[in-house]
C-alpha cells in the first residue's frame, strides 16, 4: 500500500489560515456560528471533528464551500487510520485482476 500523506487537522487550519489573519476572536465566532466556545477550543486543539453542520456553518462565514471543510476532514481522518492500522494492512495481500 502507498505511504497515506500526513495531514493537518481542519482545527489547525481554522485557526491558522483564518481566524488569526482575520483578527476574529473565539468569542466572536462562537457568537456568530451559533456554537459553543468549547466546540471552538476542541476543534481547535484537534479533540473534535468538523461535522456536516460545522461545514456548513464555516462554508456560509468565511465563504469557502462545505465540501473545503469536510475533504479536510477526511484527509485528516483517512491519515490517522492508516497510522494506527498499517501494520495490519501490510499484511493484506495483493489481489491482481
Amino acid at each position: 500500500m502507498k505511504e497515506i500523506r500526513i495531514s493537518t487537522h481542519p482545527g489547525v487550519i481554522l485557526k491558522e489560515e483564518f481566524i488569526v489573519p482575520l483578527r476574529i476572536t473565539q468569542a466572536q465566532l462562537s457568537k456568530d456560528l451559533d456554537v459553543g466556545i468549547k466546540t471552538l477550543s476542541e476543534l481547535y486543539n484537534e479533540k473534535r471533528g468538523i461535522t456536516p453542520l460545522m461545514a456548513l456553518k464555516l462554508s456560509e462565514y468565511f465563504g469557502t464551500t462545505p465540501q473545503f471543510w469536510l475533504n479536510l476532514q477526511n484527509a485528516y481522518d483517512l491519515y490517522k487510520t492508516y497510522q494506527k492500522e498499517k501494520e495490519a494492512l501490510s499484511k493484506i495481500a495483493h489481489k491482481v485482476t
